[in-house]
Formats: structure tokens, sequence, C-alpha cells
């Protein structure tokens, strides 16, 4: 037992630093793993920006900016080899306006930060007499690392899961000023760029901006709001431009279909903040009733104790 436990640790360890030069040396890269990443930058639009784009949030100036630059084009490039998509993950980051790569070395930064702040709080609790022997470190360590791993990943999701429920708001207004412009006599390629033109709001700047695109690669709009879609991974858009694709040539048809979609949408809308607004409210009563409990035993507590020592 003695000789196997340093065994086991020199082996989690020694396999940890070989995924982890693995991952962050750059291989040979074959003719698969080239496509794909041709493919993977086509899709996200790399190989053609629209000069009216705008710079992400998340990119940065500083010291350590070419260190993460690398970290993350090693791991994007380790991810494309292994064929590991992350397309939800892809999407989220999209709606954020977050790089991949940047991403990717925020989430191996933490975890090396995590392999460090493991060993440090297993030193803090053994000052105080709780935990002892080699293997207790070494696995606060992993579970650490592998926490602050995954920490980034439950950030994105919730901000992607916010800013995708405003972008459905945004979608719904934008389909009624879409029906209004068609109302007025426009076509629809004119009535979905000047319905775009009217904020300059995030949701509505993608929007112009894949208009943009889609006029100048010489796409259909539709086909392009599909896109945009895919890459947000907002159902709504998908399905607009499939509607759009049926019934592009029926002026009538646009209309109809574009007011009862954002009327969908609106009543969608306002069943998500009443069912939100009644959680809120069981959660509030739930609180009452517990403080109400704690009164009462706060109330009860000291006649209880006399009673008892009475007898």
């Amino acid at each position: 037992m003695n000789i196997t436990l340093p065994v086991v640790i020199g082996a989690v360890l020694g396999l940890g630093i070989f995924a982890l030069v693995r991952a962050l040396v750059p291989s040979k890269r074959g003719a698969v793993a080239t496509v794909a990443r041709i493919d993977a930058m086509r899709a996200r639009g790399a190989l053609y920006e629209s000069p009216s784009r705008q710079p992400r949030q998340d990119e940065e100036s500083g010291r350590l900016a070419p260190l993460r630059a690398g970290i993350g084009a090693r791991i994007a490039a380790f991810y494309v080899e292994q064929g590991w998509e992350q397309r939800s993950l892809r999407a989220d980051l999209n709606v954020l306006e977050r790089s991949w790569e940047s991403f990717l070395a925020t989430k191996i930064l933490l975890g090396a930060v995590g392999l460090v702040f493991g060993p440090f709080l297993f030193a803090i609790v053994a000052t105080i007499g709780i935990g002892s022997g080699p293997v207790v470190p070494v696995w606060m360590a992993l579970g650490c690392a592998a926490l602050f791993f995954f920490l980034p990943d439950l950030e994105v999701r919730r901000d992607a899961a916010d800013k995708r429920r405003d972008l459905r708001r945004v979608i719904g207004a934008y389909l009624d000023l879409v029906a209004m412009n068609l109302a007025g006599g426009r076509g629809l390629p004119e009535a979905l760029m000047a319905a775009a033109e009217v904020s300059d709001g995030w949701a509505l700047r993608r929007i112009r901006n894949t208009l943009a695109d889609a006029r100048i690669t010489g796409t259909s709009q539709w086909q392009a709001l599909g896109m945009l879609g895919e890459e947000l991974g907002v159902e709504e858009l998908k399905d607009l431009a499939s509607a759009l694709g049926l019934v592009a040539e029926d002026g009538a048809k646009v209309r109809e279909s574009l007011a009862s979609r954002a009327e969908t949408m609106r009543h969608r809308e306002m069943a998500e903040i009443e069912g939100s607004a009644g959680e809120k409210s069981q959660s509030m009563l739930i609180a009452q009733l517990l403080l109400c409990a704690g009164f009462l035993v706060f109330l009860i507590f000291p006649a209880a104790v006399r009673v008892f020592q009475g007898a």
C-alpha cells in the first residue's frame, strides 16, 4: 500500500502533464484537420469580414494578450484535430460576441490556477488540523482544477441565455417593423434592411450586418438570417428564414406570416414573464413561511425550556 499510493499519484500527475504538453505543443496538421479548420473558419465568417463588423467584446491588449492568444490558438487547433465541435457552446459565445480562442485560453489558465489553489487550500486546512495524507492535496488540486476549468462554461451559458431572451424580444418588434414597411409598399429586401436600421442596438446591428453581407455576397437575405440563427442558436430566426423562403414572392402572405409570428412571440414572452413572476412569488412565499416559523420558534423556545426545567 505504501508503494502503490506514490505510484498512483505519479501516474495521475504524469498523465496530466502529458495531456497539457500534448495540447500546447503544436503538431503536424494532417489533410483532414486542415480541411476541417477551413470549414470551421468559413462557417463562422472568418474568411470574409464585413467592414461594418464591430470588434468583439473580449479583444484586449496588454502583456498577457499574446500569451492568451497563443494558448487559445493551440487549444482551438487541438479541438479541430480531435473533431470536438462544441456547437452549442460556440453559439453561446457568438451571442456574447466573444472569441472561441480567448474562451479556451481562459479555461486553461483557470484550470492551471485551480491546480495551484487546491494544495494552497489544503495547506490552510491542514494548519487547523483537518485532513492529512499525501493523496488529499492531489485530489484537491485535481478537483479545483476541474471546477475552475468548467466555471467559464457556466458563466457563458447563463449570460447567453439572458442575451437570447433580449434578442427574442427584439426579433418580435423587428417583425412588426418589417410588416409595416411591407404594408407601406416596400419590397421584402428593402423592408428587412429598413427595419434593421431603426436602432443601433447589438441585436439589430447583427441583423443589419448580416443583411449587408448577404447583399454583397449575393445570397438571399432570408438564407442569411437562417445562417445567423444557426450561428447564434436562435430557433426563431431559422423558422423565419424558412417561412420567408416559402412566401417571399407574395407580399400579402409575407405580411400575414410576419404579423402572426410577431404575435406568437409576444404571447410566448408574456407567458415566460408570468411564469417567472409566479416562481418569484413562490420563492417569496417560502421565505416568508420560513421567517414566520423561525419567529414562532423564537417565541416558543423560552417557554418550552421553562416547562421542561420545571418538570
